[in-house]
């Protein structure tokens, strides 16, 4: 297999069969592209979508977001899960308006440097947005190097720098033939070389995947162990949340309380939001989301 062979092949086919996505199309600004890049770590595209449109039509430039409070880029989140993210965006756009002016910055090292963003974020960022030459890997491309050069049928559970030296090895020199290479990989994975399902003879590089040469077939079973979500802490969370983003201030412990019956374990759930900087304690025995107005005395939690 030849390097130039293997990105020629999958950037065709994705200008033929790429998904028709909102932040792929012409003149997306890069910060349009780093709330998405944000919002689809471990979130469904087709969730993603109409909180990313709603998200930037409130807050369409950095500043926006910057000059609005933690709780309003909360309340915008809404059930997209994971909150914290909407946290750390909204950090990330106060780093963005301090530092660089307001400007989403270009180069990979000021990117990995703001609040949130990490090693797939950023690289992602300075790919799609500025057209720059990034190994950009997420579980989709690792699986799609590992079959296709590797013969492996499926990557490991993490990101390894050996992950990022074999794609690199794989894009063009030209930068921009290198960021759609980039986005052509994760898409090729996404839709077509699926950890279960694989469908191999619609594959742009099925002639020449060492997997398929193999004749390996594709792992059984879960790619990982599901998360059980019912009667769990974080289901917890998000109905303590879900209560705190309908109400604008404080709200008292006693309407928590309805939320759950199980005291301990809605105590826990209340002290680790307030730990991860989404609620903040008021008064004697009120919470609200972070930011949700004026300073006032913190609650004891240990009461």
């Amino acid at each position: 297999m030849t390097q130039p062979d293997f990105a020629t092949l999958v950037s065709r086919w994705f200008r033929q069969h790429a998904r028709d996505l909102p932040w792929r199309e012409p003149g997306v600004t890069p910060w349009a592209i780093l709330v998405s890049e944000v919002m689809l770590q471990q979130t469904p595209v087709v969730r993603v979508v109409p909180a990313w449109q709603a998200w930037l039509a409130r807050w369409p430039e950095p500043a926006a977001l910057a000059g609005d409070t933690p709780a309003e880029a909360i309340r915008m989140w809404g059930r997209l899960g994971y909150p914290r993210r909407a946290v750390r965006l909204r950090e990330c756009a106060v780093a963005i308006v301090e530092r660089h002016g307001g400007q989403v910055p270009d180069r990979l090292e000021q990117l990995l440097a703001l609040p949130g963003v990490g090693t797939y974020t950023a690289r992602a960022v300075a790919a799609f947005a500025y057209g720059q030459r990034h190994p950009v890997v997420d579980t989709n491309v690792r699986r799609v190097v590992c079959r296709a050069v590797a013969g492996e049928p499926d990557a490991g559970p993490v990101t390894r720098p050996a992950d990022l030296v074999a794609t690199e090895e794989l894009l063009p020199a030209e930068p921009a033939a290198a960021a759609l290479a980039s986005a052509a990989f994760m898409e090729l994975g996404a839709v077509i070389c699926t950890a279960r399902s694989p469908r191999c003879t619609a594959c742009p590089v099925e002639s020449i995947c060492a997997w398929r040469a193999s004749g390996q077939e594709a792992p059984t079973g879960p790619t990982r162990r599901p998360q059980r979500y019912a009667g769990t802490d974080r289901q917890v969370r998000g109905l303590l949340l879900g209560v705190l983003r309908e109400t604008t201030g404080p709200v008292p412990y006693q309407r928590l309380d309805q939320v759950w019956t199980d005291d301990v374990q809605r105590a826990r759930a209340l002290a680790g939001l307030v730990q991860d900087g989404l609620v903040e304690a008021v008064g004697a025995d009120s919470f609200r989301l972070v930011g949700d107005g004026p300073s006032l005395p913190t609650a004891d939690l240990t009461t």
